[in-house]
């Protein structure tokens, strides 16, 4: 319910910057795909931020931190970087 809320929140406040911007909703495709691309950007701001704020040491694996597993599970690849996979996960 909580994301519902922030959501409808998030919806009134574009409402209002669209409103004095003058812009109709639903916007012209550039400036809807000018204020997506503002969103993706914005979503990275703040883990970015953090990470300057607390001056960690550097990560020694990047990829263990960074990457999550694909929304639709294993991407399709070839057979080297299959088995090259398999043989790193069975080393480990």
């Amino acid at each position: 319910m909580k994301s519902y809320v922030i959501s409808l929140a998030a919806g009134l406040l574009v409402g209002i910057v669209y409103g004095l911007l003058k812009v109709r909703s639903p916007a012209p495709p550039v400036v809807a795909l000018i204020g997506l691309l503002g969103i993706l950007i914005g979503e990275q701001v703040p883990p970015l931020v953090r990470h300057l704020w607390q001056r960690q040491g550097t990560a020694t694996s990047w990829v263990g931190q960074q990457v999550k597993p694909h929304v639709f599970g294993e991407l399709p690849c070839s057979a080297e970087l299959k088995a090259s996979r398999d043989a790193k996960e069975s080393q480990s």
